[in-house]
């Protein structure tokens, strides 16, 4: 619970109604309560905000909602987003282990961390301060779980994968595990090592169902703040920038390189070693050929990816096929003489 005034102090929003409003929630504006906060990025949503339940409301500058308290800031959704990591408080475990986890002798979990039912962390492995296991997952020998991290059930961490403080990992992930690397000979394949490391950085999360493959002989690495969303597929010794975003079922072959801010659409296909630079957007289902490099900043789509631009005009002349070929049969017939 949070005053309006102490939302807008967090905020640095201009307050304009009752100060001392009592907020607890977020909303959105049809099935908000009256003590939900709620957001205005555009002129035509304020009607939809004034007649909600909501008192108090997030507005972007210049727009006002009467009869609310209004928070007045630059970027609405923005702000509202950092209203709801203080309001919406995350569900916290009692610290200890559950009687039905198997914890070895030979493992260091911080008495501030919680181990689930069904848990199994092995020898050697470190979860730190204020960290939660869920139930059913797996930590493998050596691996190191962060301050502050929350693994959600049926998480499995391999052996020797390191995760930094604050990270949260979604159910049904798979970190760590051997990559998909073979060598063809005397007319079988044979496995090539996948002895390497997975290192993730601080503040990441990752979405359920989703699978980072440890290093062949390197690392792969995961940057601090990276958002990684639903069955994607990270290959070994993939790295990933600070602070980029990856959407659902994209596939990130191996030994490609992603830069900071990087956003990635849903079903995008990365060959390997590709490089992606600082910046670049690569639009949903685009597929970026072994090798290629997308400049920094640079927008693309389609498959091969090139840049939206030269997409969007090609895409234009496809969409004109059916009328250019009668165009042309009718030119045959001309030049024929028929």
């Amino acid at each position: 619970m949070r005053t309006a005034r102490e939302l807008a102090q967090h905020l640095g929003a201009k307050l304009t109604g009752d100060g001392g409003l009592q907020v607890s929630g977020v909303a959105g504006a049809a099935s908000a309560m009256a003590e939900d906060l709620i957001y205005v990025e555009a002129e035509r949503y304020a009607g939809e905000a004034e007649t909600s339940a909501a008192s108090c409301v997030v507005v972007k500058e210049g727009i006002r909602v009467p009869g609310k308290t209004n928070l007045e800031v630059k970027d609405a959704k923005l702000a509202f987003a950092k209203a709801a990591a203080i309001l919406l408080s995350k569900e916290t475990k009692e610290p200890g282990i559950h009687s039905s986890a198997i914890v070895s002798a030979k493992a260091r979990v911080a008495k501030s961390a919680s181990i689930g039912p069904f848990a199994v962390v092995e020898e050697g492995a470190e979860i730190g301060d204020g960290s939660t296991v869920g139930a059913y997952c797996f930590i493998g020998k050596g691996a190191r779980i962060g301050q502050q991290c929350r693994l959600h059930p049926r998480v499995t961490v391999y052996a020797g994968v390191s995760i930094g403080n604050g990270t949260e990992i979604h159910a049904g992930s798979v970190l760590g595990a051997p990559g998909f690397g073979y060598v063809y000979g005397e007319g079988v394949y044979w496995k090539f090592p996948q002895v390497g490391k997975l290192e993730i950085g601080e503040d990441v999360e990752i979405g359920a169902n989703t699978t980072v493959d440890r290093g062949s002989l390197g690392t792969t690495r995961i940057g601090r703040g990276v958002k990684v969303d639903n069955l994607v597929q990270i290959a070994h010794n993939v790295e990933i920038g600070e602070h980029s975003v990856i959407a659902s079922q994209t596939g990130i072959s191996g030994s490609s390189r992603l830069g900071s801010r990087v956003v990635v659409g849903g079903q995008v296909g990365i060959a390997d070693h590709c490089e992606i630079e600082d910046g670049a957007i690569l639009g949903a289902q685009a597929g970026i050929p072994t090798g290629k490099k997308i400049r920094r900043g640079q927008i693309v789509w389609g498959t091969p990816a090139r840049p939206l631009v030269k997409f969007k005009e090609q895409y234009g002349w496809f969409g004109r096929l059916p009328e250019l070929a009668e165009r042309v049969k009718e030119l045959e017939k001309r030049s024929s003489g028929e």
